[in-house]
């Protein structure tokens, strides 16, 4: 007994194990399949089961209930060690401590996350996990799901328009647009007309370099264009260049609203519907249940919401 093979291992199982405990605990029958869901006909098999592994009665049958046999005794401390063990496992994969957490949380996001986003996010895990450090990956359009499936970023903020299986998400927000401009260019903010719109200078937030954005498209579909004069790829370039040239910017609103007065600029709606758009935090099925991340999933929420 003392020189268990994998192969006499391979026998047992946890429920044969927390059926012997709880034999030895309980010492009926009755009681540990009513504690553990089975019926008394399976702990009996259980029990038949744990005879022929380890060559012992293990448990006798007496009028006052089931009496452990010396083998049984000599069993339970490394049996209920085996058992604590995996359940102390278990629920270590289940926990997370923020406040005694250490290492870095690496969150990839595009230019409008990273501004909107990630600040009120930082000031909570400063104040909730201080081990924590958080590095903000830049991203591509199309690159997030290679970050979170190479292991690179541990969640992924913005949009991914065809999400694959391998990954997960959550909506965080939807987004819409609003112009930007300084009060000369934009006399009639909160409003711009249509004409006054198209007649006007624009840069266009570009990543790819691109000189045409969504609205656009829009635009087209009325028979009308706008002339843009200057495609950056970030967002807060393009109000300081805005604020320099007088033209207008069209962006995401939480980024207008946070940051268009520092640039002494006002905003408006746009003079067309534009689609609004989703912003999610994304990360790979392997992690659906890993605390550390439910953790920080409820963090992004509440900075999101302002909590």
């Amino acid at each position: 007994m003392a020189d268990f093979s994998n192969t006499e291992l391979r026998r047992l199982d946890l429920t044969l194990l927390l059926v012997f405990l709880g034999l030895l605990r309980l010492r009926k029958a009755a009681g540990v399949a009513a504690e553990l869901g089975l019926t008394q006909s399976a702990v009996s098999q259980a029990l038949r089961r744990l005879r022929a592994i380890f060559g012992d009665d293990l448990f006798l049958r007496r009028p006052h209930g089931m009496e452990p046999t010396a083998v049984a005794l000599a069993l339970e401390p490394a049996v209920r060690g085996a058992v604590e063990a995996l359940r102390g496992a278990l629920g270590s994969a289940r926990a997370f401590d923020p406040a005694a957490a250490t290492g870095i949380v690496r969150i990839a996001a595009l230019d409008a996350a990273q501004s909107v986003v990630v600040p009120p996010l930082a000031r909570r895990l400063a104040q909730e996990a201080p081990g924590l450090r958080l590095s903000v990956l830049p991203l591509a359009r199309g690159e997030a799901v290679t970050a979170l499936a190479e292991g690179r970023a541990d969640l992924s903020l913005g949009f991914i328009w065809d999400r694959p299986d391998v990954v997960s998400a959550e909506l965080l927000y939807e987004e819409g647009y609003r112009v930007a401009g300084r009060p000369e260019a934009l006399p009639d903010a909160p409003h711009v007309s249509l004409d006054a719109y198209c007649a006007a200078d624009h840069v266009l937030i570009s990543p790819g370099g691109d000189m045409r954005g969504v609205i656009d498209d829009h635009l087209e579909a009325l028979g009308r264009s706008r002339r843009v004069t200057l495609a950056l790829p970030a967002f807060l370039p393009a109000m300081a260049a805005v604020a320099a040239s007088g033209a207008l910017v069209t962006l995401p609103a939480r980024v207008a609203e946070a940051f268009a007065g520092g640039f002494g600029l006002v905003t408006a709606a746009p003079p067309v519907e534009v689609r609004r758009f989703p912003v999610s935090v994304f990360w790979h099925r392997r992690n659906d249940a890993d605390a550390r991340t439910l953790w920080l999933r409820r963090q992004l929420a509440a900075a999101v919401a302002g909590a």
